[in-house]
């Protein structure tokens, strides 16, 4: 007599809602986030209304915060790869807590300068790098590779979520209290969150030591940005999503002219629809797990740019009066997208990197897709002024569904899902 083995259960994957380790990493980030929100408001207000800063010195304001993506990401993902990635966010966001804080004091003894405020973002910018860097590299310690999708999906909400109640928040207290108290909110945003790591219970595995001298730093570098460029599957989704930036950096760059002189909009409804649009990217960010699963976690990747792509074509089709909704459909399909693809490819990242080579991998990619932003901003100006300013908008649209053909003629096409990386037992 023959007897058949029961039918197995699939395995379903644990909640991170109930992830204490999660969810306390995923609270002090939030806070973190809508704090930095407030600043991208309230410094740039101290440096106009009390410093009495030119346009050209606000402009090196922003360029100070962005600076250290172009200039210090390679050599970060080394040595993230070195260090205790727990132990150097820890320290960045101290460091973050502490620069930020010297500006309100600074402004209450009367020594508040320009070369100040451009410091701070300088060193912020700098520790910003290095803890996204190792952020994304402690995230696969703390959640299961099944996991990772969804972590990263609510990951990208935070952001999305900071962006609109972060900027509304500074504006508030900035009425109350002013710019500079404001900015406290920031600093001690920075420790909140370095409490939050602390708090986390898991264990981080002991970073391997290499047996023998240690290549050089320049070595190192480039065997990040070797193994993206050789990996069948991560060049094209390096090349979709500097693609992507390119392009949507151009609509970026020319949307308040185009809500203020072609769509003859107030400040306030300028407001609006920026907020409206990043909204999109709560959607996306909470939904992203699941349409992964429904989808395919492989095949999300150029469903969602290829599927939300074209929503972006809308955006020069709008109009003054009711056809303005057109803007804020085709912003808010971006948005989404941009939650839901991020959310996905990062999480392959995770999951086909070796963990040794994680950091540099890390910030080769975000060097490359980062240092794509600025090229953005100023083809847009250029492309503005010569061919004017909705028909730069409707080329900027179909490169950024385009993005996705990078993608879709790729490898990927062929696979529905990750192979997911065995569970260590310690994680088990």
């Amino acid at each position: 007599m023959t007897t058949t083995a029961p039918p197995t259960t699939p395995a379903v994957t644990p909640s991170l809602w109930r992830h204490r380790d999660f969810m306390t990493l995923w609270t002090g980030q939030t806070l973190s986030e809508t704090g930095s929100a407030v600043s991208t408001l309230a410094v740039p207000l101290i440096a106009v209304s009390v410093l009495n800063a030119s346009t050209f010195s606000v402009s090196l304001l922003q360029a100070a915060g962005m600076a250290a993506y172009l200039l210090v990401a390679l050599p970060a993902g080394v040595i993230v790869d070195r260090m205790r990635k727990r132990r150097l966010m820890v320290f960045c966001n101290l460091l973050r807590a502490l620069a930020m804080g010297t500006i309100p004091l600074a402004f209450f003894a009367g020594e508040l300068t320009m070369a100040q405020l451009w410091l701070v973002a300088a060193l912020c910018s700098v520790c910003s790098v290095f803890f996204e860097v190792a952020y994304q590299c402690y995230l696969p310690t703390v959640v299961r590779s099944d996991q990772l999708l969804d972590a990263n999906g609510k990951l990208s909400t935070t952001y999305s979520v900071a962006q609109v109640a972060g900027i509304g928040l500074g504006g508030g207290l900035v009425a109350v209290f002013g710019a500079a108290r404001t900015v406290l909110i920031d600093a001690a945003s920075f420790a909140v969150s370095a409490v939050s790591l602390l708090l986390i219970r898991r264990k981080e595995p002991e970073v391997a030591v290499p047996q023998g001298p240690r290549p050089r730093l320049r070595e190192e570098i480039s065997v990040g940005l070797a193994f993206a460029f050789r990996h069948p599957v991560l060049r094209k989704i390096v090349a979709a999503s500097g693609t992507l930036n390119v392009f949507s950096q151009v609509i970026y760059a020319l949307s308040v002219i185009y809500l203020v002189r072609v769509l003859k909009l107030t400040p306030a409804e300028v407001a609006v629809q920026l907020a409206l649009g990043t909204a999109g990217g709560i959607a996306g960010g909470l939904a992203s797990g699941r349409l992964a699963r429904r989808i395919g976690t492989a095949r999300i990747i150029w469903v969602s740019l290829l599927g939300l792509g074209w929503t972006m074509l809308l955006v020069p089709l709008a109009e003054p009066g009711w056809r303005v909704a057109f803007y804020t459909v085709g912003m808010t399909g971006f948005a989404a997208l941009c939650a839901i693809y991020n959310a996905a490819q990062i999480s392959y990242r995770q999951q086909m990197c070796p963990p040794e080579l994680l950091g540099r991998l890390t910030a080769g990619v975000r060097w490359i897709v980062w240092g794509a932003l600025p090229i953005g901003a100023v083809l847009g100006g250029v492309l503005g002024t010569w061919l004017g300013v909705r028909e730069t908008l409707v080329i900027a649209a179909l490169g950024v569904w385009a993005s996705g053909l990078w993608v879709y003629f790729s490898p990927l096409r062929k696979m529905r899902d990750f192979t997911p990386v065995p569970e260590p037992a310690s994680q088990a």
